[in-house]
């Protein structure tokens, strides 16, 4: 199944995060910590997973919103309350926002409060501040307050340290706030191959809730380290990049899927690379992210239905690497064909015009 546009000037995250893209493909079919690829099932057949510290469930598949969520002001909207309604229609619980997306907090704040689920979402937020001086708290305070009035939210469900931006000194400041009650949950994030070692090294620690790691069927490094760490340390797992963003969806664009697919169900790509990512059980929950509603259907299709096991995992992975220039997505520019025109978008523009 070939997937359209999502809408609209392309642009790359690289652009704003410092770090080096060290995406590698290991050779060998990718092993599964734990002992089973089995994931719980709610009665109305969603694919579920328990977060270990608090044994609270969520659905395996959430809302991702970098660039999909950002618009500038006043610009048509209406297209992503649609993507949010037919999430939360379809089983998805968890969105996944920041500050750095642009007006993404504003756009989830207000359709969320729209569509009567404000409080209802599990809002996986976070933060990216320094301050005027060592252990200066006053940036991420202000942080924080600006992204509970955006999402009009009184406490956020998990504030996690941005790309761990600063993070020898923000987590010190998750932990209080989390004691104090003005968030549930803390974390650290990461989407790139350079940071691993130290994602994994915070997840060791021990006293994370959650860690947000890059993770897809061409990118498997986070099993070397991340992953086991969390199911050792009892951190729950959001992935990000499960379609390395839109990546995927160009090396497979006119091609049919295997007839391997049937036997799970699965009738799109995005079911494909989705259900391969949540199989695996150190992950708790994905993060894809689109603009389009049809894609959002195709993305919450995958919450329901089998998951493939070990074997099964191994034979998805094999037949993607029949496919010419899956060993090469690394060096594909983020998001062929696609064009996101929000603030972040316009500031990039502008910068570069200047520079």
């Amino acid at each position: 199944m070939r997937r359209t546009q999502d809408l609209l000037p392309s642009t790359d995250r690289r652009g704003l995060m410092r770090g080096a893209l060290g995406l590698g493909l290991l050779a060998a079919a990718p092993a599964l910590p734990g002992p089973s690829a089995r994931a719980q099932t709610a009665d109305d057949g969603i694919v579920t997973r328990t977060v270990p510290r608090t044994g609270e469930t969520l659905p395996a598949i959430g809302l991702g919103t970098f660039l999909t969520f950002d618009t500038i002001p006043g610009a048509p909207r209406d297209h992503l309350r649609e993507v949010l309604r037919r999430y939360w229609d379809g089983g998805a619980r968890v969105v996944d926002t920041s500050p750095l997306y642009g007006t993404a907090e504003t756009t989830v704040g207000d359709f969320a409060t729209a569509l009567g689920i404000g409080d209802r979402i599990f809002v996986a937020n976070k933060i990216w501040a320094t301050g005027d001086f060592l252990a200066d708290e006053s940036h991420a305070l202000r942080s924080l307050r600006l992204s509970e009035d955006r999402l009009w939210r009184g406490r956020i469900d998990l504030l996690q340290c941005h790309s761990l931006v600063n993070v020898d000194l923000i987590v010190p400041y998750l932990r209080a706030w989390k004691k104090e009650g003005r968030i549930r949950h803390l974390g650290v994030t990461h989407y790139e191959n350079a940071y691993l070692e130290p994602l994994a090294g915070w997840v060791e620690r021990g006293d994370l809730d959650f860690v947000q790691v890059n993770y897809s069927i061409f990118n498997r490094r986070a099993e070397e380290r991340v992953l086991p760490a969390a199911a050792d340390r009892g951190a729950a797992v959001l992935t990000n990049m499960p379609f390395e963003k839109a990546r995927l969806f160009k090396v497979v664009e006119g091609r049919p899927l295997p007839d391997l697919a049937a036997e799970l169900g699965i009738d799109s790509w995005a079911a494909y690379f989705l259900k391969w990512v949540i199989s695996n059980p150190a992950v708790t929950c994905a993060l894809p992210a689109t603009a389009d509603p049809d894609h959002a259907a195709e993305n919450i299709a995958a919450l329901r239905g089998p998951l493939p096991d070990a074997e099964m995992r191994r034979r998805m992975l094999r037949h993607m690497e029949t496919i010419p220039g899956f060993d090469s997505i690394a060096g594909m520019p983020w998001y062929p064909d696609k064009r996101y025109p929000g603030i972040i978008a316009r500031a990039q523009a502008e910068l570069r015009a200047r520079s």
